[in-house]
């Protein structure tokens, strides 16, 4: 941390820095209190005249048998085009047109989840360039990204400002990157680029189809893994955009999801990701019967409150127990043939079936969770691919999440004031992102069906070791044990009497008090130094709390966003 930076109180009474990675930051205010000024950000003007007239932009590379092909030059076409001998190579020549030198900003995005194959060849070309202090801006990262940590000891990476899922997260609890972590929601991510918190200097996109001028989609190709809306901000903003392919066909690429107008270079490699790794631990249907009774009893709390009503709208998140509740509140709908407007996504094969059967008219959809929801984006136009920019991001003139009447969401914990967790686990340590949670909490009614214990530890808590989502958001909930609802919410209260619900709903600290007896008592708080390791970014870029170094380590918990 800068000399200079103050450790102030915000308004959720976390003390966080002033100053983070140089630059000068905003505490959080309170929900709505911060109001952002002047104009949306953009990138330089570009002119026509630099682009190749035939309208391909794909890059020199390597052939197998160790000649060259150029792309202006010889006037290269998707016919000719063939792959590198390896995925460094061909990015070191697209990372060199792109003038890369030390310290700049590289982005990337993650619809390929833990099958993405071009962050660490993206990497290792930079090094081997001699590149140094990069930020690598990733709208999240995964396990499949563990081998960028050498880079980043090595000082080829400085720090990662991205949603950060298990060992890079886990490196950043250590205190080991040199700068600090800096976790935003999706629609945050959206929002700092957008607003000029974040200038991207080259962003460095995988897309499953791709045509020579830059248009591209992930619906299409042997790699297709759906929609690309988190690289659309990035081609939107950055100087420079690099589209990674491993499908290049004629022009045009249709649909295109990404405009080539945006882009300045395309890659050709031998495979951009594996789609079937879009399927992750956290978008699997849960197996427990805990995990079940949970989800089974949000539908019903969904049906007896009388939220689930014709023409209403939900978003499940992507794990298990949120998977399971709309496989519940499916069978509801059914019973009383009721039909939603539409479901906002992330899609699976559950939320398809549901198009499919007519049980709503549309899914909008900001990331496919699995390749049924990739089939379904490409050949039903009812299956609509979203943005961050339309659904989540606070920054603009409304956006979706502020009116689906219902979100399911999960959390590594809660508190007695209905405070909520997405990044940390008890322990402290940083295994997490915050994905589009923190955007949810803008629907209507937000609901969080949770385990009371996970590996033994309470997860109710006296107060959440990160606060991520203030509990004047949160309204509601569910553990096997019982319902909490939020007290802010008596409509809800009522509404399960009017309609003579049986659920058990009870109070919050009660629920607390009879899990801590069970577990022994309330989970030791982890222990942590004075080194701040990251920040927790607010929708609104303001900083909610922070992360720090973790001294001495315990047994965690799963959950979070993505």
């Amino acid at each position: 941390m800068s000399r200079n930076a103050e450790i102030v109180k915000n308004a959720a009474g976390r003390l966080v820095p002033t100053i983070i990675n140089g630059q000068p930051q905003v505490p959080y205010q309170g929900v709505g209190k911060f109001t952002p000024t002047g104009r949306k950000a953009a990138p330089p003007v570009r002119s026509s005249n630099d682009y190749p007239r035939d309208g391909n932009k794909v890059v020199a590379y390597m052939r197998r048998d160790g000649g060259t092909e150029g792309r202006r030059d010889e006037g290269l076409t998707p016919a000719r085009a063939a792959v590198c001998g390896t995925a460094v190579e061909a990015l070191k020549i697209a990372l060199k047109n792109a003038k890369i030198r030390d310290g700049l900003r590289i982005s990337s995005h993650h619809h390929f989840r833990n099958g993405d194959r071009i962050a660490v060849p993206l990497f290792q070309a930079a090094a081997e360039l001699g590149v140094k202090d990069l930020i690598w801006f990733p709208s999240a990262c995964f396990p499949c990204h563990a081998p960028l940590i050498p880079l980043i000891e090595s000082g080829v990476i400085h720090h990662v400002e991205g949603s950060m899922n298990g060992p890079i997260g886990d490196f950043c609890s250590t205190g080991k990157m040199r700068g600090h972590g800096v976790l935003r929601s999706h629609g945050g991510r959206w929002q700092a680029v957008q607003d000029g918190e974040v200038r991207i200097d080259i962003a460095v996109l995988a897309a499953p189809t791709c045509d020579p001028f830059g248009n591209a989609n992930g619906v299409n190709g042997p790699s297709a893994c759906g929609g690309l809306g988190f690289g659309l901000v990035d081609s939107l903003y950055a100087d420079h955009t690099i589209m990674v392919t491993d499908n290049l066909v004629p022009f045009p690429c249709v649909p295109w999801q990404i405009q080539g107008n945006n882009v300045d270079q395309v890659v050709v490699l031998d495979q951009i990701g594996d789609p079937s790794k879009i399927v992750s631990g956290t978008t699997e249907l849960t197996k427990s019967p805990d995990r079940l009774l949970i989800a089974e009893m949000a539908a019903q709390f969904v049906r007896d409150a009388g939220l689930m009503r014709d023409g209403f709208s939900f978003q499940a998140g992507a794990g298990g127990t949120a998977l399971g509740f709309a496989i519940y509140l499916r069978d509801f709908m059914r019973q009383r043939k009721i039909k939603a407007r539409f479901i906002r996504g992330g899609s699976t094969k559950y939320l398809v079936e549901m198009l499919n059967e007519g049980l709503t008219d549309y899914i909008l959809d900001g990331q496919t969770f699995d390749l049924h929801g990739v089939t379904s984006m490409r050949d039903n136009s009812h299956h609509v691919m979203t943005s961050p920019f339309t659904s989540y991001n606070w920054h603009g003139k409304g956006h979706f999440a502020t009116f689906v009447d219902v979100a399911v969401l999960g959390a590594t914990e809660v508190d007695v004031d209905f405070n909520a967790n997405v990044v940390t686990h008890s322990d402290g340590r940083l295994l997490h992102g915050i994905g589009g949670w923190q955007n949810c909490l803008g629907s209507p009614c937000v609901i969080l069906p949770i385990p009371s214990v996970r590996d033994r530890i309470p997860v109710i808590v006296d107060q959440v070791t990160t606060l991520v989502g203030p509990g004047e958001l949160i309204d509601v909930i569910v553990t096997e044990r019982g319902i909490a609802i939020n007290p802010r919410r008596e409509d809800l209260m009522q509404a399960l009497k009017d309609n003579g619900s049986k659920l058990p709903v009870r109070p919050i600290r009660e629920l607390k008090k009879e899990v801590d007896a069970m577990c022994g008592g309330p989970p030791a708080p982890p222990r942590f130094g004075e080194k701040v390791v990251a920040a927790i970014k607010w929708v609104d870029g303001t900083v909610i709390d922070c992360v720090r170094e973790v001294e001495i380590r315990g047994p965690g918990t799963p959950g979070g966003g993505e």
